[in-house]
């Protein structure tokens, strides 16, 4: 398998860049392409296809490749991969059982290969205002894949806006929905894991009541009430401005969700002073356990890189290509750190990257359980067996 990854400004921009990436006998079958709302999402996809390169991807709230970092732009992935170890699936999930979507595809990938992995792209918001149900896809990809699998993705982003988000393959495209790039594991080594850094801060605390998304009470206690306790009796709030609210305080300090086998985060999105209540970007149900969080540090960036490092010593190469899905609230919390980060991951794998800053991201955590996270760096290098 090869590689190479590049950015462009424009479709003009990519019609001059691309021959000069395709001319010197490198013949890629496959693009990931991570892109600005405002991009030309259409002709992007358009003339790579022309070039006979299948095409998946997603908008994002910010792009990255090795070396560059934009927002407002497009970054491509070209792998030359063998047409036989890998599957596009692209589904429309509007007014359909999401688990019921999930067990056809899995058969479709299921009949492909013996033992697929799952590179997947979902929607985030749709026209509607809907959340993408990303834990139902997760959980329907590992039931109904046989044997044990590995899920690495993100939610697609809207350069930082709270409206509808994209994700295509060749012609199609949807904003409630998904795309999946199924992997033949016999044929492509996957490694990676899902990451947040965030140190828990307190006693493990339970949620006594949450109900249509909102978190109403922990430990019997009006949750938001607590949380503002939690931060300070300074800290005050404006419901009006939800965007305030996430940008100053909340990526600072989301909670951690405890499921039994690993933590991952959950950042409150929204209060509601009569309710006394918090809404979550991901719920957590009435009996699921959680913690507060220490405000982010230096610690958090080390945290991802070691146990990066730690992955790459397992393996006998470098890869062949790095994919990274970072959350849009770990550059907006780390700042400058967040590049840091990526470049990083870069560095110790050695290998064409690509990545874009995501509403959500899917991977294994450290105990390798297939999740849905928030503010998270998930990553996956691949090589060719």
């Amino acid at each position: 398998m090869q590689a190479k990854s590049i950015h462009v400004k424009s479709i003009e921009e990519l019609k001059e860049v691309l021959p000069k990436n395709i001319s010197d006998g490198f013949t890629p079958t496959l693009a990931l392409i991570f892109t600005s709302i405002y991009q030309d999402r259409k002709a992007i996809s358009t003339l790579l296809t022309e070039q006979g390169i299948d095409v998946v991807g997603a908008t994002s709230s910010g792009e990255f490749i090795d070396g560059h970092q934009s927002q407002g732009e497009t970054v491509i992935l070209l792998i030359d991969i063998h047409k036989d170890d890998y599957t596009i699936i692209f589904r429309k999930t509007s007014g359909k059982e999401i688990e019921e979507v999930v067990r056809e595809v899995a058969s479709i990938a299921n009949r492909q290969f013996d033992n697929p992995g799952y590179i997947a792209m979902t929607t985030c918001l749709n026209e509607k205002g809907e959340l993408f149900e990303g834990a139902k896809l997760v959980q329907g990809l590992e039931k109904y894949t046989n044997g044990e699998t590995d899920i690495f993705g993100g939610m697609a982003g809207a350069d930082g806006q709270l409206i509808p988000s994209w994700v295509f393959a060749g012609s199609q495209s949807t904003d409630d929905g998904f795309v999946l790039l199924a992997l033949n594991k016999d044929r492509i080594d996957l490694r990676g894991i899902a990451i947040s850094g965030w140190k828990p801060l307190g006693n493990v605390k339970t949620v006594t009541r949450c109900e249509e998304g909102w978190l109403y009470a922990i430990d019997d206690q009006p949750a938001l009430e607590m949380y503002l306790r939690y931060l300070g009796e300074s800290i005050e709030v404006n419901e009006e401005n939800s965007k305030s609210f996430v940008d100053d305080i909340s990526i600072f300090h989301p909670f951690l969700c405890l499921d039994g086998i690993d933590p991952a985060l959950r950042t409150p999105m929204f209060v509601d002073k009569k309710k006394n209540a918090i809404m979550l970007d991901f719920p957590i149900p009435a009996g699921g356990k959680l913690q507060f969080t220490m405000p982010p540090d230096f610690n958090i960036v080390e945290s991802v890189l070691n146990e990066a490092e730690t992955i790459k010593r397992g393996a006998s190469n470098d890869a062949d290509a790095l994919i990274v899905f970072s959350c849009l609230g770990r550059l907006n919390a780390l700042g400058p750190m967040a590049t840091e980060e990526n470049e990083g991951l870069h560095s110790i794998w050695n290998a064409p990257m690509a990545g874009f800053f995501t509403y959500g991201e899917y991977g294994k955590d450290s105990k390798g359980r297939n999740s849905i996270h928030s503010t998270t760096c998930s990553w996956v290098a691949l090589k060719e067996k």
